[in-house]
């Protein structure tokens, strides 16, 4: 019954905001074209579809918010301007009541807020659509703040997914498109997402090993703040941390304000980006203005803030080679390598002419060469590779497409910082750091040091190795068979030359006998 209610409303709210003028455009079946076709009804609508669909998504609630956030990282499937106004989807909720907020920690953690601290904030500090934050103060003095998740947000989340799920088999089957949407990938990728933004114990987790991979013994602790964990403090509906005080990034006039040199902290941005990308292979994925701070404190004045690690990324080593080489080559204009790199990857049909695939590289990367190097925008480019990309029948990778949101993030947040910062210059010299310490002989020392603790207790027990696998009769079966048959052969002939002697001794034997009786 609530799937036929939501659905109703679904449908209702669609055609409020005339979204049947968008659904239209893209039906291939003639049964339901022709039953959209009589519901729809009023003139051609004014207002931009993007805009309609984002205002139609705000009123549906949350999730459906949540949901088109998401999808406005699938710049590779869905129209460009769409996806613009999908972004500026804000994840701002009235909060619950503070009662059921107070409710919450008492069933996660066995006592009253009011108890466990000894001082809690009955106002939230911010509201999403997933938790609230509360700040309090823990009995040693230290400041914190408390993330609590929504009470209910489990079952809302699970009967919209289903019927999420139905409404994409439905686009699958019934649109032009449907196919290359992925309409049904795009929804399990949600609800991946909204399943880890669930599990607060995860979040803190990511956040505890981004803090480890800018902690002091790093030397990279001038550039991120991120928050300390507060574990005894922690479950799956309740994430404490160490309270952060800052500016929000966003806030241009505040920053100057206090003295805080912008263009350093555009530079910065970057370098900290490429850093979690290259170096750690581990990344926060949803660098919007509202999770990143500036400190204002005497103490780390300047250094950026990581709020909000429901959202992380991770590269395998493959995934990192695979990117640095690529952006090099994008820096030297190398399209052939480029082409090559897709082919060598395997995202790519083995099958693909190198020549065409390097054709339509150039044609996405050369127009912006011939502009100056501070309006190119990378993300932009990789976008454009994404969406030429279809044509060969790229299979982009998950990890690629929040890498690809993030890094837009990261530009759009690092030139309202330094309207003139060059992110091809500031990156270049960096990635070009990395692949030498990779590929050249520093990274061949590295890479032995590294793995020297294990050699050391391997290499001794390879030759006691080596004779346990030799002596297994599953371990090269052909071997054994070939030794086998030169056994059976050479039995064979010892048998053979044995009969020869015998033969031979009986023939002496008689001539000698013979010769004597002469």
């Amino acid at each position: 019954m609530f799937i036929f209610f939501r659905l109703f409303r679904i449908v209702w709210v669609a055609l409020r905001y005339r979204l049947d003028e968008l659904v239209l455009s893209s039906i291939k079946h003639p049964m339901a074209y022709s039953l959209l076709r009589v519901v729809r009804f009023g003139r051609a609508p004014r207002t931009p579809r993007g805009v309609r669909l984002r205002m139609a998504l705000e009123e549906l609630g949350p999730i459906f918010v949540k949901f088109g956030q998401v999808l406005s990282t699938r710049r590779d499937l869905i129209p460009l301007d769409v996806a613009i106004e999908l972004a500026l989807l804000q994840d701002s909720v009235p909060p619950f009541p503070s009662e059921q907020a107070a409710a919450s920690i008492e069933a996660a953690l066995g006592a009253s807020p009011y108890t466990l601290f000894k001082h809690f904030e009955t106002d939230p500090v911010a509201s999403a659509s997933i938790a609230q934050v509360h700040f309090a103060v823990l009995h040693d003095g230290r400041d914190v703040a408390v993330k609590v998740l929504r009470p209910g947000m489990r079952d809302i989340i699970e009967k919209d997914l289903a019927l999420m799920g139905v409404l994409a088999g439905l686009v699958e089957r019934l649109a032009a498109d449907g196919r290359r949407l992925k309409p049904r990938q795009v929804v399990a990728e949600f609800d991946n997402y909204l399943h880890d933004e669930l599990d607060l114990i995860r979040e803190a987790s990511n956040c505890s090993q981004l803090r480890r991979n800018f902690a002091p013994e790093t030397g990279r602790e001038h550039l991120l703040m991120v928050p300390e964990v507060v574990w005894e403090y922690c479950t799956t509906t309740i994430f404490t941390m160490e309270r952060m005080r800052g500016i929000p990034v966003s806030h241009m006039d505040r920053l100057k304000a206090a003295g805080i040199d912008t263009r350093e902290l555009g530079r910065k941005g970057v370098e900290i980006f490429f850093m979690q990308v290259f170096s750690d292979g581990f990344f926060h994925a949803d660098m919007h203005p509202g999770n990143i701070f500036v400190s204002d404190q005497p103490e780390s004045l300047g250094r950026y803030i990581a709020l909000d690690f429901g959202i992380v990324g991770s590269l395998s080593e493959f995934d990192k080679n695979y990117l640095a080489q690529n952006f090099l080559a994008f820096f030297r204009r190398d399209y052939h390598r480029v082409a090559q790199l897709h082919i060598e990857s395997g995202w790519v049909p083995a099958t693909t002419r190198e020549e065409e695939l390097e054709g339509a590289v150039r044609a996405v990367c050369e127009p912006y060469f011939d502009r100056p190097l501070s309006e190119i925008s990378l993300g932009q480019v990789l976008l454009r590779l994404f969406q030429t990309s279809r044509r060969f029948n790229v299979e982009i990778q998950p990890q690629l497409v929040l890498l690809q949101k993030t890094l837009l993030n990261v530009e759009g947040m690092g030139r309202e910082l330094d309207p003139e910062l060059d992110l091809w210059k500031t990156a270049k010299p960096y990635l070009e750091k990395w692949m030498h310490e990779r590929v050249g002989l520093t990274g061949v020392r590295k890479q032995l040091e590294k793995e020297a603790g294990q050699w050391s207790q391997l290499l001794p027990q390879i030759p006691r190795l080596v004779h346990a696998h030799l002596s297994k009769p599953s371990f090269a079966p052909e071997l054994h068979s070939q030794m086998e048959r030169m056994r059976r052969t050479q039995e064979q002939t010892n048998r053979l030359l044995m009969t020869v002697c015998a033969i031979l001794a009986v023939a002496v034997g008689v001539a000698i006998w013979a010769l004597t009786r002469v």
